[in-house]
């Protein structure tokens, strides 16, 4: 097959990412499927991924979980902060792990894009897709946000996945400080580019100390926000830059 794929001719070698190596290029996106806001799903979210994983991919990413009670997606969303949650969660990693693949999990924090009364988001403008105005983060929020992320990376490592993918765009939280459009903040986190991105930064760096060097820290990372005064590309490649500096693995787009 490889042989006669002309198009893709290197999909099916292994990438070398320095500490470790995926077996083939074949990387399942993170899809929200809608099983893991509840715990009693875990069995079958396992099934699920042990089924692509059977089919050959190297590298899956799960749904967003969220790092704290303000990220939920919905109401008592999956989260990932206790020790009863690596139990749950180990049922994925060991499911994947045992036909050589890896699994990544996404930390997505929903920011003002939440369905319930505790949303935040860089500046209080209500999304148009929840009912719920958030609550301006204050620079201790900010703070206790990152530490937040730290312990759900080092969580996730502690339930087996190979690493984390840091949810930086679609219009959630970290992709709300990084846009002008939504972030129009006053203090050290918003203005240009250099203070909307304080926030993400500070999350990766906090992370990659939390779990380490061996392993892998994925960005998601938005090239274009489709809305007014969204990101330019100048802007977009500054981000990139400082997040491969903090120590991201990979940058997802």
């Amino acid at each position: 097959m490889a042989a006669t794929n002309v198009a893709y001719p290197h999909i099916f070698e292994p990438l070398d990412l320095g500490h470790t190596k995926l077996k083939n290029r074949i990387v399942m996106g993170s899809m929200h499927t809608g099983l893991e806001d509840r715990f009693y799903n875990y069995g079958k979210l396992a099934a699920y991924f042990a089924e692509r994983a059977k089919g050959g991919v190297a590298m899956m990413i799960t749904g967003g979980i969220s790092p704290n009670r303000e990220g939920w997606l919905i109401p008592a969303g999956g989260t990932m902060n206790t020790r009863a949650d690596v139990i749950n969660h180990q049922r994925l990693t060991r499911a994947v792990h045992r036909h050589d693949s890896k699994i990544i999990m996404q930390i997505l924090h929903s920011g003002r894009y939440g369905y319930h009364p505790f949303v935040v988001s860089a500046s209080p403008f209500k999304s148009p897709i929840s009912p719920f105005k958030p609550r301006q983060m204050s620079i201790k929020n900010i703070e206790s946000t990152v530490e937040d992320y730290a312990r759900s990376a080092s969580l996730a490592k502690q339930a087996g996945y190979d690493g984390v993918e840091i949810m930086g765009s679609e219009g959630y939280l970290l992709n709300q400080f990084l846009s002008r459009h939504v972030n129009q903040r006053k203090d050290e986190y918003g203005g240009d580019i250099h203070g909307r991105m304080k926030f993400p930064i500070a999350v990766v760096n906090a992370v990659r100390k939390a779990v380490g060097e061996d392993f892998i820290i994925v960005f998601r990372l938005s090239m274009i926000d489709l809305v007014k005064d969204g990101n330019v590309m100048d802007e977009v490649i500054t981000v990139a830059k400082a997040l491969e500096e903090a120590g991201v693995s990979i940058i997802n787009t």
